[in-house]
């Protein structure tokens, strides 16, 4: 199969939410339509003792929430579908972010209950920065929620992005009695199964004013689907498949996840009108997914993925050519060639060994520490893909070992930790002083956890007065040393050996930036 037909085969998209939407649900219910697993996982059931496949650290599945972006592959009707489920709750942000980054569209997950909230709205800004192509799936129809009018109108304030429902409810909670598709003009009826796939009690109608829909659900639902469905050919615009891919208009599915409503419409229609993978660009210039060369960038890296082996992969998405394993390919930052014998594709924690990728795709490739976020991997071309900053952190707390014989195990730990994205780590210039700087409180729970499980170390944090950790520069070497001699027991390094300089209060950094005019301060890494 030439690069082009296996190209055209793909694509390649994240979802996100609000926490607590669903998200994770109906990331289940498209790996059981897509036939990749035969059960679906209850997050937070107890009578049900398996978990979500996309949750495998072990926190996840505690706390019944999504920390790590998970990537999961599967076929379906012909095409390799590379989906990316992300977390929800706004102390993982940067992992959604960066994930973003990787992805040639995005399907948003919105509680019908709740509307939009918050978080979806910070996601919506970074998919708009992207010109991403969005879809909407509102979630939960099978709980009393808002009219489906009031919540299309609520996407379209809110998110500022123009909306056209492709798939429209027919009841609402306990009446819910399944979807009609304004894509393909067919009404289908679903029998609710929360733990098996089962398309057998199906029912489909080609015709909204077929005489059986009556006698099915009686006059009144079949009055109101059919008044419903004509308001919406009358308000809203047509769909047009550019403004959809261009990030102008965000198509909207009405459904249930839990009940396995509308998810195969969502599908059916996704791999109809989203894009194939997309057009990247190198510092110096825009790379076509048709080259022939393999480039691929660093969006994410685990370590310990698997308990049981002590490994780190570095999740790669391969932007143009034909990944090969086996093969040497240039590491840009480090100027060096590596060869890749262990690559893989994975099924949330399962992975299995790949001897080639294709644009669109996400490789697991077992590294020693010679990989990290944002790094370009090329066959011999120097450039690098446009980066993923590091932003200064909101939280920041001091790092005391709790036990002095496992300083190694803890400094082991938070640099791998650090290099996976969970956190940012600042080591004083002056002393032994370790800070970690994160968006969220809920980060350092994790860390405090995946260190002791899988570090053997303890530690604790202690507040850090501290408001920003700036990156700075500047044009006059001279003035650029008196700063730093001058500021010495405020500066510290970041992870990649960058100088930091550590400002207490937004007072003080405008003092200092008031005395050292010739000096540039940044907020985030990338300048």
């Amino acid at each position: 199969m030439s690069l082009q037909q296996e190209i055209s085969k793909r694509r390649t998209f994240g979802i996100i939410s609000h926490p607590d939407a669903g998200k994770t649900t109906l990331t289940e219910k498209l790996l059981l339509f897509g036939g990749a697993i035969n059960t679906a996982g209850a997050v937070k059931s107890n009578k049900i003792k398996q978990h979500a496949t996309s949750d495998f650290m072990e926190i996840e599945k505690q706390r019944g929430i999504s920390v790590a972006t998970s990537v999961m592959g599967f076929d379906y009707k012909g095409l390799k579908i590379n989906l990316l489920d992300t977390p929800g709750h706004q102390d993982f942000a940067e992992d959604t972010y960066r994930t973003l980054t990787a992805v040639d569209s995005v399907v948003m997950v919105i509680d019908c209950v709740k509307g939009v909230e918050t978080q979806t709205e910070k996601l919506m800004e970074v998919c708009r920065m992207r010109s991403a192509p969005v879809i909407s799936f509102i979630n939960k129809l099978d709980r009393e929620g808002q009219d489906p009018f009031d919540l299309l109108d609520e996407i379209e304030q809110k998110l500022e992005i123009k909306v056209r429902p492709l798939s429209w409810p027919l009841g609402m909670g306990k009446s819910f009695k399944g979807v009609y598709s304004l894509y393909t003009k067919t009404l289908l009826l679903f029998t609710p199964s929360q733990k098996k796939l089962n398309l057998e009690d199906a029912i489909k109608f080609d015709d909204i004013n077929d005489a059986g829909l009556d006698r099915l659900v009686g006059d009144s639902y079949a009055a109101q689907l059919r008044e419903d469905v004509e308001l919406i050919e009358e308000v809203y615009p047509p769909f047009e498949v550019e403004e959809y891919r261009s990030g102008k208009l965000a198509p909207v599915f009405f459904g249930s996840a839990v009940n396995n409503f509308g998810v195969q419409e969502l599908l059916d229609c996704f791999i109809d009108i989203a894009p194939r993978p997309l057009e990247r660009s190198l510092e110096e210039r825009v790379v076509e997914p048709t080259e022939n060369k393999f480039s691929g960038f660093v969006f994410k890296i685990h370590a310990n993925i698997d308990p049981k082996h002590r490994n780190r992969i570095a999740f790669v998405r391969v932007c143009s050519g034909k990944f090969m394993r086996g093969s040497n390919y240039h590491h840009v930052r480090l100027e060096k060639k590596f060869r890749f014998s262990n690559a893989t594709a994975f099924m949330a924690q399962s992975k299995e060994t790949i001897d080639e990728a294709f644009p669109g795709d996400i490789v697991g490739l077992y590294d020693t520490g010679n990989l990290k976020i944002g790094d370009t991997l090329t066959e011999g071309e120097k450039g690098m893909f446009k980066g993923i900053p590091s932003f200064s952190p909101e939280i920041f707390m001091e790092v005391v070992n709790l036990d002095a014989m496992k300083t190694k195990q803890l400094d082991k730990g938070l640099n791998q930790l650090m290099d996976e994205g969970v956190a940012q780590l600042f080591s004083y210039e002056m002393g032994t002083k370790k800070v970690v700087g994160t968006v969220g409180q809920l980060q350092f729970e994790v860390i405090q956890h995946r260190l002791k499980n899988e570090y053997n170390a303890t530690c604790k944090f202690v507040p850090a007065k501290l408001y920003k950790a700036c990156w700075f520069s500047g044009k006059d070497s001279k003035k650029l040393n008196e700063f730093i001699d001058s500021k010495y027991r405020h500066i510290a390094k970041d992870k990649d050996g960058k100088l930091v300089f550590m400002a207490e209060s937004k007072s003080w950094l405008t003092m200092v930036q008031d005395s050292f005019p010739e000096i540039d301060f940044h907020f985030t890494s990338e300048f």
